[in-house]
């Protein structure tokens, strides 16, 4: 399960990493990151922690599909939130045919996307 501190709540949050971020689209999901703000060298400043927010719309499936796959997504970032720049906001849009991929596969996916915003992966 991913930590309280490192998940997104509120609805600005998401949105600025929607609107402000860089987006890698997968088959099965869309990955949007906006990298942290701060700088590290600032006196008296610790840099506030990765949060990951998960969007899985009714195109995915029904209630229990969905909770599915939300909870899976979430197990899949806690191993990689800490690869992520540190206050990073990262917004992850599981697309209609997450519902029907087994763990691996989403995975595959998200480790995919998640190379092209972090290593600046070919178009």
């Amino acid at each position: 399960m991913l930590p309280t501190e490192h998940r997104l709540r509120r609805r600005e949050e998401f949105a600025t990493a929607v609107r402000r971020g860089r987006r890698a689209g997968r088959p099965l999901l869309v990955v949007h990151i906006r990298s942290g703000t701060t700088d590290p060298h600032a006196p008296g400043e610790s840099a506030p922690p990765t949060r990951a927010g998960f969007v899985v719309s009714k195109a995915v499936g029904g209630a229990v599909v969905r909770n599915k796959v939300k909870r899976r997504l979430r197990h899949l970032m806690r191993d990689r939130v800490a690869e992520l720049p540190p206050g990073s906001l990262v917004v992850v849009r599981a697309l209609p045919g997450a519902g029907d991929a087994d763990h691996a596969q989403l995975a595959r996916d998200l480790d995919a996307a998640l190379q092209r915003l972090l290593g600046g992966g070919a178009r």
